[in-house]
């Protein structure tokens, strides 16, 4: 068979139903809003995979006179070149905030308007170039992504897959931090630290972990797996696995109330204290 755009666009479609889906959006999407058609076309209709389509939308939203569209977009396929895994990370990352936002009614939607998944992908790409010690890059990434998408993490900071940053607004994380696979985090979270130690100095998420809108997290300790952190809490010692800590200081006051609360997305207490609980 002789390779054309036409058949190699089809190949990729089969192995990649997410791709089929955006497409198929997106071309509905410009039926019913021709005035975004050219945005759309140029967004999602014009590139031949998922990868492609994030990339343009990542080196839009981050121009600059500084660096154009176009050195990024080249910077963005460099990374993806070398770091396949990227693009992986992304469909995860799609999937969380399609599967948990009821907001989200299509996939497109995070692709063209939501600007936590923008943050995460942008960071996802500046961690690679810090991992490649092209570190300027990746601090000019920071910088432009919390300027214009109010959104600070820094390159270094390793987070998973399957990652749903709603809202966003406010959301800072710090070099030495980690968020483990599946967590979702609303705006204003802080992972930060307690001071000016330097050194291995930021929170460790665990996976499927729910951190409420406002909650600040500091210093080098441990939120365990399925843990939820509720709205405004200040946390400052070691989350156990499967409990829900509020407050401020944070105490545990029950249990998670789920299996995997960063998917559930129950925000709501309702679990009566436990006796003799630490402060967290």
């Amino acid at each position: 068979m002789v390779l054309t755009r036409s058949n190699i666009r089809s190949e990729l479609q089969t192995c990649d139903p997410a791709w089929v889906q955006l497409r198929e959006e997106a071309e509905a999407l410009c039926a019913a809003e021709p005035a975004l058609a050219s945005f759309v076309y140029a967004t999602v209709l014009n590139h031949d995979r998922l990868e492609e389509a994030i990339c343009h939308r990542l080196a839009q939203r981050l121009e600059h006179s500084d660096v154009d569209a176009g050195l990024l977009r080249q910077t963005f396929d460099e990374v993806l070149r070398d770091n396949p895994a990227v693009g992986d990370a992304f469909r995860a990352d799609l999937a969380a905030v399609y599967d948990r936002d009821p907001a989200c009614n299509r996939l497109i939607e995070p692709l063209l308007y939501f600007k936590g998944f923008h943050a995460l992908q942008t960071h996802r790409l500046a961690n690679a170039l810090w991992m490649a010690d092209r570190r300027d890059f990746a601090f000019y990434l920071q910088s432009q992504s919390s300027r214009i998408l109010g959104v600070d993490i820094h390159p270094k900071a390793t987070i998973g897959r399957g990652i749903m940053i709603d809202h966003a607004t406010g959301v800072v994380i710090g070099e030495t931090a980690s968020v483990g696979d599946d967590a979702s985090i609303l705006h204003a979270v802080t992972l930060g630290g307690s001071g000016k130690e330097g050194g291995d100095r930021h929170p460790k998420i665990g996976r499927c972990v729910m951190i409420g809108a406002g909650a600040k997290i500091l210093g080098n300790i441990t939120v365990g797996d399925c843990a939820r952190v509720a709205s405004g809490s200040v946390v400052l010692k070691d989350v156990p696995k499967n409990t829900t800590v509020a407050g401020v200081p944070a105490r545990v006051v029950g249990k998670a109330g789920c299996p995997e609360p960063a998917r559930t997305m129950e925000q709501i207490l309702g679990v009566e204290p436990e006796n003799g609980s630490d402060s967290a």
